[in-house]
């Protein structure tokens, strides 16, 4: 699998590559996963956001976001793979290199669905609180320490 990860800040996205993106997270969240909630948060063009996609030969297979990723508490979020490329390892290499970018000594958070507690577990998380419903789909609070 020759996959290229990208990883910008808002300014540094085009146009054409934002649309693809948020495109990429509305077909998973809200078409496939049949969850209406508002992905456009406004958090994606914050000056400390890194957007970050993993691609081969121009098809886009996933997408993550890091919002802090210099800070103390960066949390990691809107993890979506294209179902084409599900299966590949996608999704594991973008979380290693998302967690790459932040800081060596901070406690990285992200919100899980519920059911991939497990999986986001093999990458160093761990549960950090109560199930709660998101959107109507239970979610589990997970940290990664690395100190």
């Amino acid at each position: 699998m020759a996959v290229t990860i990208e990883t910008r800040t808002p300014v540094d996205v085009s146009a054409a590559e934002l649309y693809a993106l948020l495109r990429l997270r509305v077909d998973v969240f809200v078409v496939e996963q049949a969850c209406a909630y508002p992905d456009l948060d406004g958090r994606d063009l914050l000056d400390d956001t890194l957007l970050v996609w993993a691609h081969d030969d121009g098809d886009l297979l996933g997408t993550i976001r890091v919002l802090g990723a210099h800070g103390t508490a960066p949390a990691i979020g809107r993890v979506a793979t294209a179902p084409a490329a599900r299966g590949r390892g996608v999704a594991r290499a973008l979380l290693e290199h998302g967690i790459g970018l932040c800081r060596p000594d901070a406690e990285i958070h992200l919100h899980a669905q519920a059911h991939l507690e497990e999986w986001y577990g093999r990458l160093g998380f761990a549960r950090a609180g109560e199930d709660y419903d998101e959107d109507g789909i239970p979610h589990v609070p997970m940290t990664l320490t690395r100190r």
